[in-house]
């Protein structure tokens, strides 16, 4: 059987953790594992990137300890680690996950552009 590899729950890095979920693409992939707990195939995830592109995702969240991919004949299956990352790093992700409550910002006006 095939397998891919996984950083041990010991061996979870903070920087490469915030690295991988510096990128919305990977945040929104993360989110959607974190909404709907189980596992699902990469074709599961309606992503605005080319297959190339999605691949590369899940490997930077895979490689960085975020998220457990195991093959299920020709389907790779995703699922998110949760335990091990509360574990390693207390309320990371509901941080990262939890949508601002911040107020939008108020455009810019230019006071030397009065027409």
């Amino acid at each position: 059987m095939r397998s891919l590899a996984h950083p041990e729950k010991g061996e979870l890095q903070l920087d490469a953790v915030l690295s991988a979920l510096a990128d919305p693409i990977r945040r929104q992939i993360v989110g959607y594992l974190a909404a709907s707990p189980g596992t699902h195939a990469c074709s599961a995830f309606n992503l605005p990137v080319t297959k190339s592109t999605s691949t590369h995702h899940f490997r930077v969240l895979r490689e960085a300890g975020l998220i457990r991919q195991d093959y299920q004949g020709t389907a790779i299956l995703n699922s998110l680690r949760t335990e091990d990352l509360e574990a390693q790093f207390p309320g990371l992700l509901q941080a990262v996950l939890q949508p601002t409550n911040a107020a939008p910002l108020s455009p810019v006006v230019d006071v030397h552009d009065r027409h």
